[in-house]
């Protein structure tokens, strides 16, 4: 089974093969540390997470190298921190720290490098006066603009013309742009904003130019798999690709480009429409704990589709997340045979991260790991389970644990406690109290599971 992955540029799925034998690089836009993230801006870092993760079975750990990087230089910084009445360095950090935590809340890896575009200006100087040199950029009135008309064919990535991709984004009109569609290299900074020495005056650069500098800095060209949010399709990616182009004299700038589609609440979900859900919502919704249940939800539909999110949809992943985690309980402390996930899973996987298909074979093994018999059957399905949901970032709790949750162990004592209670009353046959316990318990957030032999155990409620 080989690994098939839609191409945006080729509009086609294709085979995937690295620009080097047995090592695979992937770069992918990340966040714009102003503001904490949205479950919209989550889909992309799920989305890749999954290939991240199968990437590296494929090829092995040692040999991928995946970059996301993070935008520290950008004008809704300058406006944040100016509304907050904070420096943006103390915004920068503040915000990455919390989009750190939000992501593995989510189950997602750290990449393995993570540039800062503002340790990265000197670079950006460069490829600007680069640029320059060949024809491709201009200064005027101390801004540097890219030429897009000195480049043949720009547009190839999203497949329309200059003049549909400007009616359908928004493009800054100035008077010292030649043409309508020329983006901004480098801009003059004043001096309570962030600002580098450079031949033009001192200035900061252009949001497209970051990914240029580094996804060559880190991973060099071309770049095996680039990929972001659908959004990023045009401008930014059409930009950063001729950027990358006409600097070096080269025909390739990343040999696959891959694109999430939207998610989507009333509308494509957008801080600036005001229709957004924070990770942090989502996570006060489902518990800490629990961000598997949202990563679920994030995985069950296809990437490339748009994805709509609903408090319905959220409890359906939190009923069929218990549901696998319940099948693993099941099994009993045996321990698991085997690390490689299921031959049905990884096939999904290798179609273009077919996540929904994944996790329909995830179910299909755990409602025959509930009907499992020996030992050895156990063992065998309880490696299976735990490498199949390993792979999509799933079910790496344990289930006990997950179950029970945040409870404190203060809570714990009382319940426990509470059931000894009960299965006092029980003994001596008092079951209108021993059903009052249960009703008690169930109030506070408590289900009881009474065992074979007398035993009785508990779970937070869903």
């Amino acid at each position: 089974m080989s690994l098939v992955l839609y191409d945006t540029k080729a509009r086609a799925k294709r085979d995937f093969v690295p620009n080097q034998p047995g090592r695979v690089g992937m770069y992918v836009c990340g966040p714009t540390v102003y503001d904490r993230a949205h479950i919209g801006n989550a889909r992309p870092v799920i989305v890749f997470d999954v290939l991240y993760r199968l990437l590296r079975r494929i090829y092995g750990a040692a040999h991928v190298t995946y970059v996301r990087n993070i935008t520290d230089i950008d004008d809704k910084i300058n406006a944040a921190a100016a509304a907050n009445n904070e420096p943006i360095a103390a915004l920068t950090k503040r915000t990455t720290a919390v989009f750190h935590a939000d992501m593995a809340a989510l189950g997602a890896l750290p990449p393995d490098q993570e540039p800062r575009a503002t340790d990265h200006v000197a670079g950006m100087i460069e490829m600007t006066a680069t640029l320059i040199a060949r024809g491709h950029a201009y200064e005027a009135e101390g801004h540097v603009l890219f030429d897009v008309p000195s480049m043949a064919g720009y547009g190839a990535l999203s497949g329309r013309s200059l003049k549909e991709m400007i009616a359908g984004a928004r493009v800054d009109v100035a008077p010292y742009k030649k043409n309508p569609g020329d983006f901004i290299l480098w801009k003059p900074s004043s001096g309570d904003l962030p600002g580098w020495d450079s031949p033009w005056g001192r200035g900061r650069p252009g949001w497209h130019l970051e990914c240029s500098v580094m996804s060559e800095k880190f991973l060099g060209l071309p770049v095996d798999i680039h990929g972001g949010g659908q959004d990023l399709i045009f401008p930014h990616h059409e930009n950063e690709r001729a950027q990358s182009l006409c600097a070096h004299g080269i025909e390739t700038f990343a040999n696959y480009w891959m694109h999430n589609g939207f998610v989507n609440m009333g509308g494509k979900m957008s801080k600036s429409l005001g229709n957004i859900l924070t990770v942090e919502d989502v996570l006060a919704e489902t518990g800490h704990d629990r961000g598997e249940v949202a990563r679920l939800m994030l995985l069950s539909t296809h990437y490339r589709k748009p994805l709509d999110w609903t408090s319905a949809g959220l409890r359906e992943a939190r009923s069929n997340i218990d549901r696998l985690y319940t099948a693993l309980k099941g099994l009993g402390d045996v321990e698991a045979d085997g690390d490689a996930p299921p031959d049905d899973i990884l096939a999904a996987l290798l179609d273009d991260l077919n996540t929904p298909k994944a996790i329909a074979a995830l179910y299909a093994l755990a409602t025959t790991a509930n009907k499992a018999g020996d030992a050895a059957d156990k063992a065998r399905l309880k490696g299976a389970l735990l490498a199949g949901g390993n792979i999509l970032g799933l079910l790496t709790h344990d289930p006990a644990a997950w179950f029970k949750g945040d409870v404190v162990d203060e809570d714990v004592e009382l319940i426990t406690q509470l059931i000894e209670a009960r299965q006092a009353a029980r003994l001596s046959r008092d079951f209108s109290t021993a059903d009052s316990i249960r009703e008690n318990l169930e109030k506070r957030g408590v289900v009881l599971e009474d065992k074979p032999g007398g035993a009785t155990d508990w779970k937070r409620m869903s």
